[in-house]
């Protein structure tokens, strides 16, 4: 290994090192155990060295935000076999057939429209795609995602879930948010509870639904997300470090 791909390794290392621990913190606070959390290192506009980095440090699931982005760090990093890609950022229907057979999850399903084109160009050889809903939860005009910010209007939600539950390349497992970036992130717990509460509401309508994943929280506010039941945690800046653009994850 080049000096240069050891120190990315060894920076990678340190700061996994410590999101393991907080995570550790979180989950004990909540009396949780740190197996029920998947960490997605979320790879947007960072270089292929330092995916390669990442994968040298153990990490094997990763996220990414734009389609063509995403489908060329895969065809760049073809050599790692056991690698995992998800996709978490807004999929514009023209870009559904680049990602639908590169991926083994999706976060951010937000539209009808979205989930027929994956259902309809996802290879039926293939294990089902694994789906999550996205949900505006804090009614942020900014956002993306179902509306769920009223709890009194949550049952609207229902026809959309059903016609997800029914495609049969998708396999429905949960919901994900973005809330607000904020400087404090015990301002978001209540998004976050919110997301937990949604699905819960669901689970309760359908009873053979059986949602269970929460993708929520990210560099910023990952600790609190646990504590109110995140299954799935997407950091980015916390393992990789600054992205070159100023765009936050």
């Amino acid at each position: 290994m080049k000096s240069s791909e050891s120190e990315l390794v060894a920076k990678i290392r340190q700061r996994l090192a410590q999101v393991n621990t907080t995570i550790s913190a979180a989950c004990q606070r909540s009396g949780r155990s740190a197996d029920e959390v998947t960490l997605l290192t979320v790879s947007k506009r960072q270089p292929e060295e330092l995916v390669r980095a990442a994968y040298a440090c153990g990490l094997r699931r990763f996220g990414e935000n734009y389609a063509e982005e995403a489908v060329a760090k895969m065809d760049a990093l073809v050599d790692l076999t056991d690698i995992q890609w998800e996709m978490v950022g807004h999929i514009q229907s023209r870009k559904v057939k680049l990602i639908a057979n590169r991926v083994v999850r999706v976060h951010s399903i937000d539209r009808s429209k979205v989930a027929h084109l994956l259902d309809l160009n996802r290879d039926p050889g293939l294990p089902a795609l694994q789906a999550l809903i996205e949900v505006n939860i804090s009614g942020e005009t900014s956002k993306e995602g179902v509306p769920g910010e009223d709890s009194a209007r949550w049952g609207e939600l229902l026809p959309f879930v059903d016609e997800v539950v029914a495609y049969p390349g998708l396999k429905l497992t949960g919901l994900m948010t973005m809330p607000p970036l904020q400087d404090n992130m015990e301002a978001n717990r209540v998004y976050f509870r919110r997301l937990r509460d949604l699905r819960d509401y669901l689970n309760a309508q359908r009873q053979d639904l059986n949602l269970h994943e929460l993708s929520m929280g990210t560099s910023t506010d990952f600790p609190v997300a646990i504590e109110e039941g995140a299954t799935i945690i997407r950091l980015g800046e916390a393992i990789l470090g600054p992205r070159p653009t100023t765009e936050e994850q």
